[in-house]
């Protein structure tokens, strides 16, 4: 058989890339007009895979753009450790030299900005002029942009500040803007990391149109399984373990596919055990990318979906849908980042984990909490629920904690899976 057509551990390469088509005739809406884009979404949902796409030739040229007099450079905000706006402007100044080996003259001049190792935004805002003046213009790629939030001893408030006012400046008021198209990724919305806005600033972040980078859409997922010999009922439970969140159907479709080429008959137990040990590291970025409030209400959704898994209920935490209706907006960002999902009913909304492993894990996450991490969480607790509501949650957690042998296991949580491999599933 060939080669896994699933990619592990790597950003997709371009010629694999699926969907996402509407954001990415937004990033060339964005390119033509020289104009700037914010792309957020969570861990695994395809940032840098989209980043990486647009340096593919063969996409400008599918949509009908000449990439010839475009400098496109993809850096990496993380390589730039620790962070600092003179470090950004040198390693965006250097990568832009490595695309210009048919100008010499333009690398001499870009080498001159870079012989004292302190680039500043003036002397990107020089070599884009330079650029402009051979017909040509910048498509800068800034992945993991969340990197210029964190400060440390040499990059204080102040210097973020003063870099962020630097981008904005380049970007929208200089007149070496017509020569600059800049695309970032983070995890969340900029506003959201960066500083807030005071009456005597600008927005800081007003030269970008934003974007949400969301889980795969069920077309999509069709896209990227098709050709994979399967049930239904085996595409329904790769669903159940992992919806439309594009790293975690990689890691499914890599492990069943790996299955299928050995011939063998692919055994629940081991495929979940599997499917958990490669992901982990996914589920726990989910969790503490979570802001505190984000957390509690992923123990609330945990702790209401194990009861219909539980023989003996011992604990009550009914009319926690006042507390969601009162959480919109975390509840919003959940959703987006392809951690829980929302279900309308006639009378109700109805929030569920997009992948039955996360629950599992969240489930695992508060069995093995302690009491000093309890009071703590009790603290979040008060502020998004009544202290009657906080004491119910606070029981049904001592409850788990005294009753660890009641949490069915981990099988339980991919039933689909589990009732789709049978002898001879794959390629039934």
């Amino acid at each position: 058989m060939p080669n896994n057509p699933f990619i592990v551990g790597k950003p997709v390469p371009p010629e694999r890339f699926v969907g996402r088509t509407a954001l990415i005739e937004t990033a060339f809406d964005q390119i033509s007009h020289r104009s700037n884009l914010s792309v957020w979404g969570g861990p695994g949902i395809g940032k840098s895979s989209f980043l990486e796409l647009l340096t593919w030739p063969e996409i400008w040229r599918i949509h009908q753009t000449d990439p010839s007099q475009a400098v496109i450079v993809l850096l990496n905000c993380l390589s730039i450790h620790p962070f600092t706006g003179s470090g950004f402007w040198g390693k965006v100044l250097s990568l832009i030299k490595t695309k210009l080996d048919s100008n010499p003259g333009l690398q001499a001049d870009i080498d001159r900005f870079l012989q004292d190792g302190k680039s500043t935004a003036e002397d990107f805002r020089k070599v884009l002029g330079k650029l402009g003046a051979h017909n040509k213009f910048l498509v800068l790629l800034a992945d993991d942009y969340d990197a210029v939030f964190r400060t440390h001893e040499t990059y204080t408030e102040a210097d973020m500040e003063a870099f962020l006012s630097e981008c904005r400046s380049v970007a929208y008021f200089a007149e070496e803007r017509q020569y600059l198209s800049m695309i970032v990724t983070s995890s969340r919305r900029l506003n959201e990391l960066g500083p807030s806005l005071t009456p005597d600033k600008s927005p800081w972040y007003n030269h970008y149109l934003f974007r949400q980078l969301k889980p795969f859409t069920k077309n999509e997922v069709d896209t990227l399984l098709f050709g994979m010999p399967m049930t239904p009922a085996l595409r329904d439970g790769i669903k159940e373990i992992a919806d439309g969140h594009p790293v975690l159907l990689q890691n499914a479709g890599y492990l069943l596919y790996q299955e299928l080429r050995s011939g063998a008959d692919l055994d629940p137990v081991t495929f979940a055990q599997e499917f958990q040990n490669t992901t982990l590291h996914i589920f726990q970025q989910m969790w503490e990318l979570s802001n505190p409030i984000e957390q509690t209400l992923l123990m609330l959704i945990a702790l209401s979906e194990l009861k219909g898994r539980l023989r003996n209920q011992r604990y009550d935490i009914s009319n926690i849908d006042n507390i969601f209706s009162q959480q919109e907006l975390e509840l919003d960002a959940l959703v987006g980042q392809g951690v829980i999902k929302r279900q309308y009913t006639e009378d109700k909304i109805n929030y569920s984990f997009a992948s039955s492993i996360m629950e599992w894990w969240v489930v695992k996450k508060i069995q093995n909490s302690n009491e000093t991490e309890l009071e703590q969480r009790k603290k979040v607790f008060l502020n998004v629920m009544s202290s009657k509501q906080a004491e119910k949650v606070t029981t049904a957690i001592r409850w788990l904690w005294n009753n660890k042998d009641q949490v069915p296991s981990i099988l339980e949580w991919i039933g689909k899976v589990s009732a789709a491999l049978p002898k001879g599933a794959i390629g039934g």
